[in-house]
């Protein structure tokens, strides 16, 4: 069998201060959904707008049968399929393909490590790779060990030479708990160097995240805000209409606290609440965000009682479409006591956040898709305009789908009389700079082939953000409670609503 024998990308990007060096990408758990509905298209925007390696190719591993052949075939459909994508371009596609390889084999077999290897060099002398491997773990999540305790017994986990580099991506969840988090952080670490770890979420390959920093640091207008004495409270909603389709296996041992919370949520909380870094570098920016873990106030049995919510999507309309409740879903439980909902109140106990609440919440079957931050400012302390009844200012970040921010502020209304009304301010992404921006999984995927790990998480930062959940998954054992509560199509149970109003506050609508 002979290995591929095309160049993805050939050229790098001029206005790259940092161009990346070509590498294997070696993706285990290939076959899978995540390969075909993510990570192939990204890979494909890298290689079609030529930001990334100047040669890079693909080989995937995993148990299904395949041949060199099929799994092109199969990466060929991703990329026809992928809506997202702009019109592709047939000369990129084609080489693409081409430069896609394929192993197929148990995880815990060590031939198939070998047979793996001896694909991995053919593809790097047919490209000229150097010997630069980047290594994707798209399995199960209790496959992780045992990927990574092979690649230590095959060697695989050093450099081919002085002048190469070895690294793995792995995606979320990185544990369930705590205990598993370190023992997994044990397993991994026993292998590769922290600095050779990329920790995925891609919420923070999205520009709007990664803008919140430029907002802050960037601009000399809203830093000076940015804190207990101008900020009242922070809302973070993470909403989906979708059910859990496909994925009730997964979602049954998850929920939405393991799911989203934990990682995507808690990651746009620090960017919210991070300081100024002392450069925009990984090892300062990993710095000041496990300052904000460790400051976040703890929760015991009795505030997870009262400033955590969680729910189960029962019947409802979507899109006026009526579906099903959780517990009727394929592959569910008909007594499952699995969230689908969390609302949760976090209190940050450090000089810049003292007494002001972090509402987050996330949710399936929610009325909109949608995520968004929203910063609501103190009112004025002098109401001149007294009868107005003035809404307080605000900034909104919006995530997804419509990436953009939105600032509103009071105007006066034309006319003799002195009336008021709040107006937004609106920039999007896709007004200003039409439809090239990068998905966010191409954008970090970009990150982990340069060596930049600047948007991606460390050992300690994963075991603060569990040591900060373990609370409320112990809270939840026991009886299980009355489900389910919130309808599909609503934004959630009664409680969460509650949540704000003991505060004197209520969700925003997005």
């Amino acid at each position: 069998m002979t290995a591929p024998s095309s160049d993805i990308a050939q050229a790098v990007s001029p206005e790259s201060t940092n161009p990346a060096d070509p590498c294997t990408i070696v993706i285990f758990g290939a076959s899978g959904d995540l390969v075909r509905r993510k990570l192939i298209p990204a890979l494909y925007e890298l290689a079609a707008h030529k930001p990334v390696a100047r040669r890079f190719a693909i080989v995937g591993f995993a148990r299904t049968k395949m041949t060199d052949e099929a799994f092109q075939g199969v990466a060929e459909e991703a990329l026809r399929q992928a809506g997202e994508l702009a019109p592709l371009d047939e000369g990129t596609l084609k080489s693409f393909v081409q430069a896609c390889a394929y192993v197929s084999g148990d995880y815990d077999d060590p031939e198939a490590y070998k047979r793996l290897t001896q694909r991995m060099g053919e593809v790097d002398r047919a490209h000229d790779l150097g010997g630069n491997h980047l290594y994707y773990l798209a399995t199960p999540p209790e496959i992780y060990p045992v990927v990574v305790q092979q690649i230590e017994q095959g060697k695989l986990a050093q450099p081919a030479n002085e002048k190469s580099w070895v690294r793995i991506v792995i995606e979320k969840p990185f544990g369930r708990d705590l205990e598993s988090a370190r023992k997994l952080d044990q397993t991994v670490l026993g292998v590769f160097d922290e600095s050779q770890v990329y920790r995925i979420d891609h919420y923070l390959g999205k520009d709007t995240v990664q803008n919140v920093l430029v907002l802050r640091f960037g601009n000399g207008i809203f830093e000076p805000l940015w804190n207990r004495n101008y900020v009242d409270h922070v809302q973070i909603t993470a909403g989906e209409t979708l059910g859990v389709e496909r994925r009730a296996a997964f979602y049954e041992t998850a929920g939405a606290l393991r799911d989203m919370i934990q990682s995507h949520v808690l990651q746009l909380v620090l960017m919210i609440a991070v300081e100024p870094p002392s450069s925009f570098d990984a090892t300062a920016m990993r710095n000041e965000k496990i300052k904000v873990l460790q400051a976040i106030r703890p929760f015991t049995a009795e505030t997870v009682a009262r400033d955590v919510v969680r729910g189960q999507y029962g019947p409802g309309e979507i899109d006026d479409r009526s579906v099903r409740g959780y517990r009727e879903e394929d592959g569910v439980a008909p007594q499952s006591a699995t969230e689908t909902f969390v609302a949760a109140r976090l209190l940050i106990d450090n000089w810049r956040w003292a007494d002001v609440p972090f509402y987050v919440r996330s949710g399936k079957r929610m009325a909109k898709r949608v995520t968004e931050i929203a910063i609501q400012f103190r009112r004025a302390p002098h109401l001149m305009f007294r009868g107005q009844n003035l809404s307080p200012n605000s900034m909104v970040l919006n995530i997804q789908p419509d990436e953009g921010i939105s600032i509103c502020f009071q105007v006066k209304l034309p006319g003799q009389e002195m009336r008021l009304k709040a107006m937004p301010m609106d920039f999007s992404y896709h007004a200003a700079f039409g439809g090239a921006e990068r998905s966010a999984y191409a954008t970090l995927l970009n990150d982990c082939i340069r060596g930049d790990a600047t948007l991606f998480d460390r050992a300690d930062g994963v075991e603060a953000a569990w040591a900060l959940m373990d609370p409320i998954l112990n809270a939840w054992r026991g009886p299980s409670p009355s489900f389910p509560n919130y309808a599909s199509g609503s934004w959630g149970p009664r409680e969460a609503d509650e949540l704000l109003e003991r505060d004197g506050r209520h969700w925003r609508k997005p």
